[in-house]
């Protein structure tokens, strides 16, 4: 396996946990603030050389020279591919932002102790391949989330039912997979069981109600860096993908579609900031899943595209939102505001961000949602129809909101609503990247599309079917693990082992 120069995914997933420690040494709230700022950011710088290191590489999977897991462990449990490298730079820099943009106001209410070491968790899971690994980790990230519910006073029973269950259900369908005979067919129902616990997580109808919950009790910040990174599409690559027949992905694309749809429709009649946004974001994190599903190049590319672009302008978008919610407290959509003159920056790049999660030209997004769609006018006339309306209504949803909390007429009041100086940075760089993102397209097109064609590579080969049956096409429910063929890596199997 390649190595990378230096040990950058050790120090990505380290120095948050480290930095957490520091952090909770400090009593003082603003101080807190501007530890947790100084390892976030280099946390961020060591999550974007390990990108850029790997790059140089010019291959599909690498791991640290210095490995400190390998000599502990025994095989390489932090590993970078094509898949998680882009990922890595994406969660530390949601987590980097979200600490940058919290005002003086609310610093006695988020605990960035807590940000911390839930984001060196979530970096772990993105440089882990193994199944074991990756559950574990899903399941330690529920821990901050269930502690923070607990020190608000909230009840989180919700959140825990859903997760619980879908914690289970990975544990479940993971370990029956594992004590079936080597050689033997991978049991089709124990994919389908890690399929349904990647729904969960993911928020797919009818188990939804646990994300618009978790933002009505819990700060923003924190509900929206749980949700933003999509752990649930992690899952699904990791877990499901590779031995999932093609009827289980129809099924799980088919109910992604539905979530869309429908999610958006709610969008547009919210009357709750904060839920018109849960909605939002599960329409598009649902058309993910659909172009993850889809098993050809094209939509795979699509959706490793939207997942990246929806990640970065959904989390601007939010944190658009907890800026005003900051200052005016909890938003109601049910009237006009009228605070486009008091706060211009911040109405812009809710504008710009909003856009951007949906596709709109020159934005990040907007490349991979037409390969989404393109891949689904060739699956299904009816599918590509169904996402091409979620799109719109999410476009309708998100200037519906603008109008409401910026237009209407001009209220003063003494709270001051211009954006300070560390929001106005985070605008700027979320800003960059997603009009430099959507005006040079190629290199991120390029990079999905590469990691696309090897991920389906490792998919076992669909079943000839002739006849009539082909218009009834249904896969085998038991077929062998892929066999891995690659002199240099190994991406998911039964027992992943690197070759060395």
């Amino acid at each position: 396996m390649n190595e990378l120069h230096l040990p950058w995914l050790e120090l990505s997933v380290l120095l948050p946990l480290l930095g957490a420690l520091w952090v909770s040494l400090e009593r003082d709230p603003d101080r807190s603030r501007r530890r947790a700022l100084v390892v976030a950011g280099a946390t961020l710088c060591a999550a974007v050389a390990a990108w850029l290191d790997f790059a140089t590489l010019h291959t599909f999977v690498a791991h640290d020279h210095w490995d400190i897991t390998a000599s502990v462990l025994h095989h390489e449990a932090l590993v970078l591919d094509e898949l998680s490298a882009p990922l890595l730079p994406l969660a530390a820099l949601l987590a980097m932002l979200m600490i940058l943009a919290t005002l003086r106001t609310k610093v006695r209410r988020f605990s960035f102790a807590r940000t911390l070491v839930s984001e060196s968790i979530l970096l772990a899971m993105f440089a882990c391949r193994s199944p074991w690994g990756v559950i574990a980790l899903l399941t330690a990230a529920n821990v901050p989330v269930w502690i923070e519910l607990r020190k608000r006073g909230q009840t989180p029973r919700v959140f825990a039912l859903h997760m619980g269950l879908s914690v289970a259900l990975l544990i479940a369908g993971q370990l029956w997979i594992d004590l079936t005979p080597a050689g033997a067919a991978t049991p089709v129902v124990a994919v389908t069981l890690l399929a349904a616990a990647a729904l969960i997580r993911n928020g797919v109808i009818p188990v939804q109600c646990w994300i618009s919950d978790l933002f009505e009790r819990a700060s923003f910040g924190t509900a929206l860096l749980f949700v933003a990174p999509m752990t649930g599409a992690y899952a699904v690559m990791r877990l499901v993908l590779p031995f999932a027949p093609g009827w289980l992905l129809n099924w799980i694309a088919l109910f992604s579609i539905v979530t869309s749809v429908y999610a958006a429709g709610m969008a547009l009649v919210q009357q709750d900031a904060r839920r018109f946004f849960v909605y939002v974001f599960l329409s598009q994190s649902s058309l993910v899943l659909v172009g993850l599903e889809s098993a050809n190049p094209v939509g795979l590319t699509g959706a490793l595209c939207v997942w990246l672009s929806t990640g970065l302008a959904l989390g601007g978008f939010g944190l658009t939102l907890r800026s005003i919610e900051a200052r005016t407290g909890r938003l109601s959509l049910a009237e006009y505001h009228g605070f486009y003159d008091r706060a211009p920056l911040l109405a812009a790049f809710f504008l710009l961000t909003g856009l951007a999660s949906i596709g709109f030209p020159a934005t990040i997004g907007f490349i991979g949602t037409e390969l989404l769609i393109e891949s689904a006018v060739h699956e299904s006339s009816l599918a590509a129809a169904i996402v091409v309306a979620a799109s719109a209504l999410n476009g309708l949803a998100v200037l519906h909101a603008y109008f409401r909390v910026f237009s209407g007429t001009v209220r003063f009041g003494s709270v001051d609503l211009s954006a300070r100086w560390s929001e106005r940075i985070a605008i700027l760089a979320l800003t960059a990247l997603i009009i430099g993102g959507g005006l040079y397209p190629q290199p991120g097109v390029s990079s999905r599309h590469h990691a696309a064609i090897k991920l389906l590579s490792l998919r076992p080969p669909e079943p000839e079917i002739h006849g009539a049956a082909a218009h009834h096409e249904k896969a085998s429910p038991n077929f062998p693990a892929p066999p891995d063929h690659s002199p240099t890596h190994t991406f998911v199997n039964r027992t992943p082992v690197a070759s060395r």
